[in-house]
Formats: C-alpha cells, structure tokens, sequence
C-alpha cells in the first residue's frame, strides 16, 4: 500500500495551494490530511469517508476544502486564504476498508510566510 502526497510548497499568507494524494494498493474507508507543525504533535485537518462525510479541523473551517475521487483513489485538500500557522508537514492518510489498518504518505511541507 503507497500514498504519495504532493503539492506542497512555500506561499504567502492569504495565498492558496492545493495538496494531492494518490494512493494505491488498497480501497479506503476514510481519507484524511494531518499535519505536524515543529514541536507540535501531528493532527487531524480534514477527512472524507468513501460516502464524502467530510470532517475539519476548527482552525481550518471554512479555509480549506477536502475532496476524493474514489475512482482514482485519490484525495486532494484545497487550502485557501492560508495562514503562517498553517505551517506543517502534511501527511495523507488512508484506513484500510477490509484491514482497518492506517497508511501513511511521506509527508510534504507547506510553508506559510507572513
């Protein structure tokens, strides 16, 4: 199972960036973004189950967007009006449909300057 994230980069604040991911290997039951800022632990930022419930982190309400191709098997975050605090490694997460299991993707830095 591979998830390979792309799309992140260095911004200005109020900019926006796009963040995909594709995944291969197994189906999903639920795909999400997390994000770790230096010195912070990693969290949730958004996921979307295979049905499209989507759920969002409250510091990014509103802000960014995120959307799967179930087809495809990918899973993309729109970021919008980004912020220096958005600053972070983004991961893609994927669980397992039949095994349950988390998958991870490398990670890629966004980077917000002010």
């Amino acid at each position: 199972v591979q998830l390979q994230a792309s799309g992140g980069g260095l911004v200005q604040a109020g900019r926006d960036l796009r963040l995909s991911c594709a995944a291969s290997g197994s189906t999903f039951s639920v795909m999400g973004w997390y994000r770790q800022a230096p010195g912070k632990q990693r969290e949730m930022v958004a996921t979307i189950t295979s049905g499209g419930t989507t759920s969002y982190a409250d510091s990014v309400k509103g802000r960014f967007t995120i959307s799967r191709d179930n087809a495809k098997n990918t899973v993309d975050l729109q970021m919008n009006s980004l912020k220096p605090e958005d600053t972070a490694v983004y991961y893609c997460n994927g669980r397992g449909t039949y095994s349950r299991r988390d998958y991870w993707g490398q990670g890629t830095l966004v980077t917000v300057s002010s």
